[in-house]
């Protein structure tokens, strides 16, 4: 029994160029890499996988080598990086890295959309974006694509310069640097180190970044750097303005050329997601035309910025992640709304370590200020916050939430539902 090398690795991708991590969705000839976590042990799922028709299985416990297609490996996940940077390697094409605290996801589907009118291109899928879903992500890049979207996330310092190392990004967006996983990174001025790291990464290998112009912070940290800026300043070679966002964003392309984009987006803080994707596509010289229209027919996905017509309420669903920055964004541009006759259901956010008491404080006292018609929180932060608050009706879950609405039913109002993925408040939509 022996260490298979990682050049042996490569060499059965290229014959075998498809990747598995769930031994019970195994596609037939595909390499099984039996990773591990807190509660399971993929190696155990190995014969599993060979069973299904894996052709080999990537394993790194020798009690669980079967024979001469299982390759063992010191670590399974080592395995799987290092044969994606290998794979990168081979291939000659824009690799598109996308980190940021909000919006990553979102900007990624939008830059996705409008470059596929033009490319054949690839991107990280959902939001798969960390140390296993980076690999992942290049392991899927086909032969004939023209052109990646690489989505990076991450919660501590050095992530980002790691997930570089193996990705190679020719190109940068980073969509925005605010207040999130500050549990991980120890601070906001830890967020800004490990965010940069994308750009450290450009300047280090003389890559070109795609910077929002009016965003200070991000212009002062991408200096001396090659950049492409857009915004809502006549000054940057993308130039536009938010025209509506009643009830969708409407945007106005003013420069290179002038034409309108209406998306099926909702809220203001969009509008820096469009112009990103708008542009990076006529940085590739995409038909800005053809981008438009593709970006007017993107639907939202995954409880991001969806608006749903219940036949009682209209929903604002924006459920997918939450911090104090997202939080904020959304809660102030739902009170610039119109009608007055508002809701606001909020969730816990969470990882944000000892400054969690603070921020969900602050961010009911944003709530409370803007005058909405009711003020609902599920979450034990929250309802914490809430003691302290005038008139927030607070539940310690968003089962006891769900059970209130379903009992004392909501009628033609306008609601914004916000809060980190984990609270699940997509749940209650049901009752509303």
């Amino acid at each position: 029994m022996r260490i298979s090398s990682s050049d042996e690795i490569f060499l059965h991708f290229k014959q075998h160029p498809y990747i598995s991590l769930d031994s019970r969705k195994t596609q037939p000839g595909s390499l099984f890499f039996a990773l591990k976590g807190e509660n399971f042990n993929g190696n155990q799922y190995a014969k599993l996988a060979l069973e299904q028709g894996a052709a080999y299985a990537v394993i790194d416990d020798p009690e669980y080598y079967t024979g001469e297609r299982t390759l063992l490996t010191s670590d399974t996940l080592t395995a799987l990086q290092q044969l994606a940077a290998d794979y990168r390697n081979t291939l000659n094409i824009p690799v598109i890295g996308i980190t940021g605290t909000n919006g990553k996801t979102t900007s990624k589907e939008l830059i996705f959309t409008a470059l596929s009118t033009k490319f054949r291109a690839c991107a990280t899928s959902g939001n798969f974006n960390n140390h296993i879903g980076v690999p992942v992500t290049l392991l899927n890049i086909k032969p004939d694509t023209e052109i990646a979207i690489v989505e990076m996330g991450a919660n501590h310092i050095g992530e980002i310069a790691a997930l570089c190392r193996i990705a190679r990004p020719t190109h940068g967006l980073i969509t925005n640097i605010g207040k999130a996983h500050l549990e991980g990174f120890g601070s906001p001025e830890g967020v800004i180190k490990a965010k940069k790291e994308l750009y450290d990464h450009l300047r280090k290998n003389g890559g070109t970044a795609f910077v929002h112009g009016n965003d200070h912070l991000l212009m002062q940290l991408s200096e001396e750097l090659p950049r492409i800026t857009y915004g809502n300043s006549g000054n940057e070679p993308f130039f536009g303005e938010l025209i509506d966002d009643e009830p969708f964003l409407s945007v106005k392309l003013q420069k290179p050329l002038s034409l309108q984009i209406q998306t099926q987006l909702s809220g203001g803080y969009n509008f820096s997601n469009v112009m990103a994707a708008i542009a990076i596509a006529g940085h590739f010289r995409v038909n800005l035309n053809d981008a438009a229209t593709a970006l007017q027919a993107y639907e939202p996905k995954m409880n991001r910025s969806q608006v749903l017509q219940t036949g009682k309420n209209i929903i604002v669903l924006d459920a997918y992640n939450a911090n104090p920055s997202s939080m904020t964004a959304a809660i102030s541009n739902f009170s610039a709304k119109s009608p007055d006759k508002k809701v606001l259901i909020l969730g816990d956010m969470f990882e944000l370590g000892t400054a969690s008491e603070q921020e969900h404080n602050s961010i009911l006292e944003l709530a409370v200020s803007c005058g909405f018609r009711r003020i609902i929180t599920a979450g034990p932060e929250f309802h914490k916050a809430a003691a302290c608050a005038v008139d927030v009706l607070a539940f310690l879950s968003v089962e006891d939430l769900r059970l209130y609405l379903l009992n004392n039913p909501l009628s033609g109002e306008n609601i914004l539902i916000k809060g980190s993925r984990g609270m699940k408040l997509e749940t209650i939509t049901d009752a509303l």
